[in-house]
């Protein structure tokens, strides 16, 4: 099971203290180059872009590699809105059965099924007898650059 070994919450209202970043108007072409043009569109704050519920997020740290083919590695930190409904098709995190956890849920045929997104894992069901709860659906996935 994918473990999420740190838990931070945000608190009231915004992070402080706040840095104000520039966004370019340009955008970066990922195809054929073109020449950059120095056109600062406004400043960015990182909390406004990524943030939609202050009060009701929170970052982990993922530990493991059960999410790697949805781009979630060890190491990577995740943006969680506990305001969000967790609907079937969307990566959350949960506690199960004591741990936290980070998967994909299906709700299929009155079933819940937790789904890694990495093949050397299995499905976890969800049934009766889990002590099982939903924390938040998973909004932003921070990691570094390679």
């Amino acid at each position: 099971m994918l473990k999420v070994t740190e838990i931070q919450a945000l608190g009231q209202g915004r992070m402080s203290p706040t840095q104000m970043l520039p966004l370019y108007s340009e955008s970066v072409q990922a195809g054929f180059p073109s020449p950059a043009q120095d056109h600062i569109e406004k400043k960015l704050d990182l909390n406004d872009y990524l943030v939609s519920h202050p009060v009701a997020t929170f970052f982990v740290r993922v530990q493991g590699d059960s999410m790697r083919e949805a781009n979630i590695h060890s190491g990577d930190i995740l943006i969680v809105d506990r305001a969000l409904e967790a609907v079937s098709g969307k990566i959350i995190v949960a506690v199960l059965n004591g741990e936290f956890t980070v998967k994909r849920l299906k709700r299929e045929n009155g079933e819940v099924w937790l789904l890694p997104e990495n093949d050397d894992f299995d499905p976890i069901p969800i049934t009766p007898e889990s002590d099982f709860e939903v924390w938040g659906v998973v909004t932003w996935v921070i990691h570094k650059a390679q």
